[in-house]
Parts: structure tokens; C-alpha cells; sequence
């Protein structure tokens, strides 16, 4: 496994903009067919070109495993239907105000660190449609948990503050190595840099030596 440096609509934010599982990778409508060829080739993924909310924010506003997909209540019928019709992941509809899902949730095929502010009933919906363990907890004093926490099935990156109890609990729920780590020289939401899957780990490309190096513990130990 690979970490590779990429950049999206020019800056280093493609966690913002594209949701990757190990077979599939979302990207928005009109994205350039040169950049997702490298996409493909890097995580081993079929691309596929789509909004969310009729918006380019597929990474912010959606949470994806090899089991499942979650969408926010905002998006459209037609992106709905496109995923139930172009994959064969169990499509979802998370009904909750907290309409970026992705801030707020962090799964891979194993369990979800979800924030404090869902309900019982939005976790009920995530363990069912992701096939996962589900629980709640703050990280680093942030309710945000998909922005502080990003994972594979073998590994996770934390916010650079968080607590090492937390962070016992997280990889033992999560089932993976987990490290703390920065994205992007210095940035502390780690998922608005990195795509991962269980082939490859795509960062932007103002990750710096060190930060590679955290993350290579991360995800490759």
C-alpha cells in the first residue's frame, strides 16, 4: 500500500469532494476524466460521477463502507436512484438536521465513531445500512467526529489532540491501528485531506514529510 499525494479543483481538500470504499470511488458531475483515470488507478476503484444535494460536496455530505452508502435527507431521488441502480452497495437516508454526514460520522466495515449530537434512532439507521457497531463520543472536544477521524479497515488517523483513552476505545470499536496525525502541514481535520480505502492512501498535496510519516505508521504498520 501506497501514500500518494493528489490535489482536487486545485487545493488539497479531496476528502471534501469524493467518497471512496475499496470497489468504488464518487466523485462530482464534470469532474476531469484525467484526474479520476489516476483516481481509479491509485485506490482500485471504479469511478463514478454524481452529486450529492446537487452540490460537488460528496465527501462532506455522505459516508460510505463496502456495505453501504448514507445520504443526508437533502439529497435528490435521482442521486438516490443512481446508486441503488449503479452499485450494489445498501443505499440510506440518514434523517437528521446534521445534513453533513461526513463531519459527523466515521465507519469503515467494522464499526462507526458517530458525533453526541445524532439520535438514537440516526445510529439504529447507520448500524443498519453500514452492517456496523455504532458509537458516540466527542474527540480532541469536538462533536464533529468524521472531521477529526478517518479510517480503513487497518488503520485510523486522529486529530493530533486527542485523548489516548479515546483513542483505545476508537480503534478497539474500529478494529485498527489508530495514530494521531495532521493533513495538509498542520491541518487537524484530517478526513478533508485524505482518501483511503484497504488498497491505497491518497493525501493533498501540501502533506508534509513528517505528516506522511504519521500516517505511514497509521496505516501501513
Amino acid at each position: 500500500m501506497d501514500i500518494i499525494k493528489y490535489d482536487v479543483y486545485r487545493g488539497p481538500n479531496l476528502g471534501v469532494y469524493i467518497s471512496v470504499n475499496d470497489s468504488i470511488g464518487l466523485v462530482p458531475m464534470g469532474f476531469a476524466q484525467t484526474k479520476a483515470d489516476k483516481l481509479a488507478k491509485y485506490l482500485d476503484i471504479e469511478i463514478h460521477h454524481t452529486a450529492i444535494a446537487n452540490t460537488r460536496l460528496i465527501g462532506a455530505l455522505s459516508v460510505m463502507n463496502n456495505k453501504g452508502v448514507l445520504l443526508p435527507t437533502t439529497a435528490y431521488q435521482n442521486e438516490y436512484d443512481y446508486l441503488k441502480a449503479e452499485t450494489d452497495l445498501e443505499v440510506g437516508v440518514l434523517d437528521t438536521k446534521f445534513n453533513a454526514l461526513g463531519n459527523v460520522i466515521c465507519a469503515n466495515d467494522k464499526g462507526a465513531i458517530v458525533s453526541p449530537w445524532l439520535s438514537k434512532q440516526d445510529c439504529q439507521t447507520i448500524s443498519d445500512v453500514l452492517g456496523v457497531e455504532v458509537i458516540q463520543k466527542k474527540i480532541a472536544g469536538f462533536n464533529q467526529t468524521g472531521v477529526v477521524l478517518v479510517a480503513n479497515d487497518s488503520g485510523a488517523a486522529i486529530h493530533p489532540e486527542a485523548d489516548e483513552e479515546d483513542m483505545k476505545v476508537i480503534a478497539n470499536v474500529l478494529g485498527t491501528n489508530i495514530e494521531q496525525s495532521s493533513i495538509n502541514n498542520g491541518i487537524p481535520y484530517v478526513s478533508s485531506g485524505i482518501l483511503v480505502n484497504n488498497h491505497c492512501v491518497v493525501v493533498g498535496s501540501l502533506t508534509s514529510g513528517p505528516e506522511i510519516m504519521m500516517l505511514t505508521r497509521a496505516f501501513l504498520n
